[in-house]
């Protein structure tokens, strides 16, 4: 169990926790570390260490708290998941998409556009610091619903109350919350909305269709009214059980299209990186123009993508060729078009347009032949993605953009 744990840890990646030990360290005395994993665990005696705070910094201003296991916990903290997780997931709401086998973000973002043509209203929930506000209590209550091994839910209990270690060394407690970056963490949130949100929404409002992807969630209503209603009714249920919900980013939202009419002053709302909007589409089949409420890829994920090609500062590595640019830009580049190309992938066509600009000045940096001479050297470049369109996944993208 711990040697399977390990290897999934390892396929995952991440960085070092507060013994700023890495996934490579580790290896290296691979049967040792392993063994006293095994060992502590099996004796009862495992104790997790501190997770290492690391705040991310959010467009808006504020912070995403992550908290980082050690290598070694995070392998503790798979082998206890790779217990509980096949006795929770048949439980689970086939409308629960995140941290799933079989289910994905993308997946929602697809059932969610069907419903959204179905169902003139949504209700777009925002849980306000969910990871941080949930109960240790009730979720070692909500454990005991599924497993009744007394060692799971000992170490669920320490890594609930595990501290958060400061970069200053020092030591936050915690009474309440699951710090993201653990690995068990996304099970034991789904767990948690799936007793307080998932299981009360099947019996309340059976008729009422709804998309969870960890704390992201959308409910689908027919009527303005309804929408108001239930709306309150999620959040008295929420309230109960120690969550509450944002009141500026929880809002209604009329899924306006061509054919429903009416000013609201909600008519849009972002879920899982993809703003649904009403937008102009030609139907494939008639090619005849209309209005659709659709999604495509968010201002906000827009943003974020361009400051990540920004990062790279591509066009001042010179020493670089551009098959060595491409093996670096393109895991996530082609990460960006397999997610956010599946729905309205024109939109990228832009993002993609302007990792050519910064390759084009990367060129006229390296090359004197294109010193200051942008228009010839674009035209070069394009001569080599058409003859040599795998050097980059945006290449690839473009030309299958162009034959179709």
């Amino acid at each position: 169990m711990v040697l399977k744990a390990w290897k999934h840890v390892k396929a995952k990646g991440g960085g070092a926790g507060i013994d700023g030990q890495t996934i490579e360290n580790f290896e290296k005395n691979l049967q040792d570390n392993l063994y006293k994993v095994w060992n502590r665990m099996s004796s009862g005696s495992y104790f997790p260490p501190a997770v290492k705070k690391s705040d991310i910094p959010k467009e808006n201003g504020r912070k995403r708290t992550l908290g980082i296991p050690t290598v070694g916990d995070r392998v503790a903290q798979m082998v206890v998941t790779r217990i509980l997780e096949p006795k929770v997931e048949p439980m689970f709401h086939p409308d629960s998409y995140g941290y799933r086998p079989g289910k994905s973000a993308i997946k929602a973002v697809g059932i969610t556009r069907q419903r959204c043509w179905k169902n003139n209203w949504v209700i777009d929930l925002d849980i306000e610091g969910f990871f941080d506000e949930i109960d240790h209590r009730l979720m070692i209550e909500m454990v005991r619903k599924y497993t009744d091994e007394q060692w799971v839910l000992l170490y669920i209990e320490r890594w609930l109350k595990a501290p958060m270690q400061k970069e200053d060394g020092s030591r936050e407690l915690r009474e309440k919350g699951t710090p993201q970056g653990g690995v068990i963490s996304p099970l034991l949130a789904n767990i948690y909305l799936h007793e307080v949100f998932d299981s009360w929404m099947q019996k309340e409002f059976p008729a009422l269709p709804f998309e969870r992807y960890a704390d992201d969630i959308i409910v689908h209503c027919h009527t303005e009214r309804q929408a108001t209603y239930v709306l309150e009714k999620i959040r008295q249920r929420m309230k109960q059980w120690g969550l509450t919900l944002h009141p500026e980013k929880t809002k209604i939202v009329y899924c306006k299209d061509g054919n429903r009419k009416g000013d609201y002053p909600h008519t849009k709302f972002t879920f899982l990186g993809y703003e649904f909007r009403a937008r102009r589409v030609q139907n494939a089949r008639e090619g005849n123009i209309f209005v659709s409420f659709t999604p495509a890829v968010s201002t906000k994920a827009q943003k974020s993508i361009r400051s990540i090609i920004r990062s790279w500062r591509l066009s001042i590595r010179t020493p670089m060729t551009l098959e060595s640019i491409g093996k670096v830009v393109n895991p996530a580049v082609s990460g960006w078009i397999n997610y956010y190309g599946v729905y309205r992938r024109s939109m990228l066509t832009p993002i993609m347009d302007q990792l050519d600009i910064v390759l084009v000045k990367w060129a006229m940096r390296k090359y004197k032949q294109h010193h200051r001479r942008f228009t010839r050297t674009l035209q070069w470049l394009n001569t080599i993605a058409r003859h040599q369109p795998d050097l980059f996944a945006h290449w690839t993208w473009k030309l299958r953009m162009a034959e179709q």
